[in-house]
């Protein structure tokens, strides 16, 4: 949990001597070790960076024709940050509510909703609505083909490695959503993991103080590789 690695070659940051993770000046998200990784993933890349680019500037317009529901221009940006704050405690609770110790087969059917809403005085600007549980079905009903077509890479890339799967994170708030992919270690170390029937109660304290500071509670360390749209 918590590691950076190059989305190209999958290279952990802390195994490159002497250097860390550049992210790309686009979507400001995508990581990679070198310069030659970037180039080389761009093609399969530069869709939707170039989405991720244009949600931002497209919020900061919509403010203008419909306030009740872009109440800042910069809300794209201030949800794509509450994201990263929050990376590693989206990815725990996708991992508990879908119950993915007991029922690894959930992550290919279901994925996780998360209801924020947008308030000035919070920390981060954002407080928890709620959490539901959607088909997997959602993503391709309501997201950009580029964005599915994303996540479905990402999760045969996660498979070929060992690992259960992407689960997929949605954020909402208001008119405004986020894709978070979250590829998931194999079983074994999923083992690890404890069981926590309070994840949600986690979850809102967590968002409530602002606190980004999420260490999920393992035995043995865990990683994850997770992505925002």
């Amino acid at each position: 949990m918590g590691h950076r690695q190059c989305d190209n070659c999958g290279r952990v940051e802390s195994t490159l001597t002497g250097r860390i993770l550049s992210v790309c000046a686009g979507c400001k998200f995508v990581q990679y070790c070198s310069k030659e990784c970037q180039r080389s993933h761009w093609d399969s890349h530069k869709g939707v960076c170039r989405l991720t680019a244009a949600t931002v500037g497209a919020s900061r317009a919509q403010v203008n024709q419909a306030p009740g529901q872009y109440p800042t221009p910069n809300m794209a940006k201030y949800l794509r940050k509450f994201c990263s704050t929050h990376a590693s405690l989206l990815a725990w609770v996708a991992y508990q509510a879908l119950d993915l110790k007991h029922q690894p087969a959930n992550i290919r059917t279901k994925s996780m909703l998360v209801e924020i809403a947008y308030d000035p005085s919070a920390p981060l600007r954002f407080t928890l609505k709620g959490t539901h549980m959607v088909p997997r079905t959602y993503l391709a009903q309501y997201a950009d083909p580029l964005i599915v077509e994303d996540v479905q890479r990402r999760e045969e890339r996660c498979r070929r490695a060992g690992g259960i799967g992407t689960a997929v994170v949605l954020l909402q708030c208001g008119a405004m959503a986020e894709v978070m992919p979250v590829e998931i270690d194999n079983p074994t170390r999923l083992a690890a993991w404890e069981t926590r029937e309070d994840w949600e109660e986690v979850l809102e304290w967590y968002v409530t103080s602002g606190r980004g500071d999420f260490t999920p509670p393992l035995v043995s360390p865990v990683s994850v590789r997770n992505h925002r749209y």
